[in-house]
């Protein structure tokens, strides 16, 4: 099947029309009082990167906090403990591009930030996110080029705080049970399984 493209950005604007004052007048390129407020409160993040091999998107998170302020221009973010693959901060060392995208439990509001950023081992800065007497391993610095906040009408149409809508965890497949059925069981399984909590409490920062 065929599916036509839309290819030029003068039929994009067409279909949409013009973006009102709310849409425009909500950009600044430096940290706002309510930005800073809305930074402080939450606990989730994703960061998107570029690099040569394509696009990666990666979640962050921590205590309400987690992302710090420096000046009204720049955030950091402290690498914890992972997976070790690293691939947004591979793009990083290549492509300083980034973006943000906050969210805060019950809140409809989420709040994007773009800009530039590097990757930073300097152990006076790691020093300052110790945690449970853990450093981060690095932390990314971002200087930010422009932040909004985005309107709430995806966090209400998935209804994304409703605890009624929660799905059933037992419903889904657990990792272990992916990453055994992509390896012919050689990787995963009940014991990787079993053995995550334990593991995940151990190794959280």
């Amino acid at each position: 099947m065929t599916i036509p493209a839309i290819t030029s950005i003068n039929d994009l604007e067409q279909l949409y029309g013009v973006a009102g004052d709310a849409s425009t007048e909500k950009v600044s390129d430096r940290i706002t009082p309510a930005y800073r407020t809305l930074i402080a409160h939450s606990p989730f993040a994703a960061l998107a990167t570029c690099g040569p091999e394509g696009l990666d998107c990666s979640p962050r998170g921590d205590l309400p906090g987690f992302i710090h302020i420096h000046d009204d221009k720049t955030l950091m973010l402290p690498d914890r403990h992972g997976n070790n693959r690293i691939d947004s901060l591979r793009n990083v060392v290549r492509d300083s591009r980034v973006a943000l995208m906050l969210l805060i439990p019950g809140s409809l509001t989420t709040l994007r930030i773009n800009g530039r950023a590097i990757v930073s081992a300097d152990a006076d800065l790691l020093e300052r996110f110790r945690v449970q007497g853990k450093l981060p391993r690095t932390v990314l610095v971002m200087t930010i080029a422009e932040i909004y906040f985005q309107c709430g009408r995806a966090i209400l149409r998935s209804d994304l705080w409703n605890p009624a809508t929660r799905v059933d965890p037992a419903t889904l497949p657990t990792p272990g049970q992916i990453l055994a059925s992509m390896t012919d069981n050689r990787v995963g399984g009940d014991g990787y399984d079993r053995a995550w909590p334990e593991r995940a409490s151990q190794t959280m920062w």
